[in-house]
């Protein structure tokens, strides 16, 4: 194109003498008047005429359409154009993303984000004791922002959630309302024992204590000797789940939960009570460090609401007849009263590292107690 212009900017201009052969000139006659006659408005027929004279004499609705009505709709579907118009271009990109990034929707519907806590669907709750630990599961990292990854208690629910009550009836003479609060306040034990963040944290234990009898010899006094001076023989991770702030703590809110409770007539003329959890705690280091490890406790407890007509109690208040607890992936022999986690990072090696059993903390059916003294290991975390 450039220069083809040059070569006629550059030449001489056209003589303005030189004819058209007439056979061209002919063409475009004829082409010009073919194209004037279609471009012509027509003069409609004399039935055109008829019927549109006919239907000016008509009356329509308003709004049908032409009236007031289909204007507004108008508008309305114009309004939804300029919405989409502007939201459009989001969406686009948010399609976009979620092509090359699925799992950043929200559960996960394509079923693709493998090492996320979204992954799968929460379980139904224990309704009866587990024959058998719970299945392997696939074997991803945790992080910061899926703690759970690669943990069977993924499925679980989430804090006192998970501490689900069974539908309290009356046991013989004792009434419905009893058995209600004895269970709701076993409940209030576990949950305040195990599950408050400032308890976890390392905080004196104080709610869950008031929920125990004062009554009920040496009970408060062991528990609270336990908290003031811990010691191999006054341990009060044997009730209480607490972390040493100063080491690690949680990362997020969630601990996950999973048991069940029973109730049945006491020994002391009132309501027993038998608990039986697993917690998971997912923490991190408090120097800042992003690496995940997860402690898990299971206690087993058994409570009483004893009948203050025949005992000497104090009403309302849970008498502690049993307590027991396993930790998995806490320091032996360390008895300062707090969880002592091992991460990944930190492997003990050498004479420090355990040479007890292995067992698998997330194993429900397993019965407390049966294991032989000493440290173990644990088969996942």
């Amino acid at each position: 194109m450039s220069d083809r212009r040059s070569e006629q900017s550059s030449g001489d201009e056209p003589s303005s003498s030189s004819s058209i052969p007439d056979e061209v000139w002919e063409q475009f006659i004829r082409d010009t008047e073919r194209d004037i006659r279609k471009s012509a408005p027509k003069e409609p027929s004399a039935r055109a005429r008829e019927v549109t004279e006919r239907l000016k004499g008509r009356q329509e609705p308003e709004g049908w359409r032409t009236g007031p009505a289909w204007r507004e709709m108008e508008g309305r579907a114009a309004r939804r154009r300029k919405i989409w118009a502007v939201v459009g271009l989001p969406v686009a990109i948010a399609v976009a993303v979620v092509a090359m990034r699925p799992s950043l929707i929200p559960g996960d519907p394509f079923g693709s984000s493998s090492g996320t806590d979204t992954a799968t669907s929460p379980l139904p709750a224990e309704t009866a004791a587990p024959t058998a630990p719970p299945s392997a599961v696939a074997a991803d990292t945790p992080t910061l922002a899926h703690p759970f990854a690669g943990s069977p208690a993924l499925r679980w629910a989430d804090g006192a959630d998970g501490i689900v009550l069974p539908k309290a009836t009356a046991l013989g003479s004792i009434p419905r309302d009893r058995v209600e609060l004895a269970l709701q306040q076993t409940k209030k034990l576990l949950v305040d024992a195990n599950l408050d963040p400032e308890v976890v944290a390392g905080a004196h234990p104080d709610a869950a204590l008031a929920v125990l009898d004062p009554k009920q010899p040496r009970l408060l006094d062991d528990l609270n000797t336990a908290l003031r001076t811990p010691s191999k023989a006054h341990d009060p991770l044997s009730l209480f789940s607490r972390f040493d702030p100063e080491d690690v703590h949680l990362t997020g809110q969630v601990v996950k939960t999973r048991g069940r409770i029973t109730f049945a007539k006491g020994k002391f003329q009132g309501v027993a009570v038998h608990a039986d959890f697993t917690f998971v705690y997912p923490v991190v280091r408090a120097d800042g460090s992003t690496e995940v490890a997860r402690t898990i406790v299971r206690r087993v407890i058994d409570t009483e609401l004893s009948d203050p007509a025949h005992y000497q109690v104090t009403p309302g208040r849970l008498s502690l007849l049993s307590y027991v607890q396993d930790a998995g992936n806490s320091a032996c022999d360390i008895y300062d009263g707090y969880l002592h986690p091992q991460f990944p990072s930190q492997a003990p090696t050498g004479s420090a590292a355990p040479t007890g059993p292995s067992v698998d903390p997330y194993d429900r059916s397993r019965k407390l107690g049966t294991e032989p003294e000493g440290c173990g290991t644990v088969s996942r975390t």
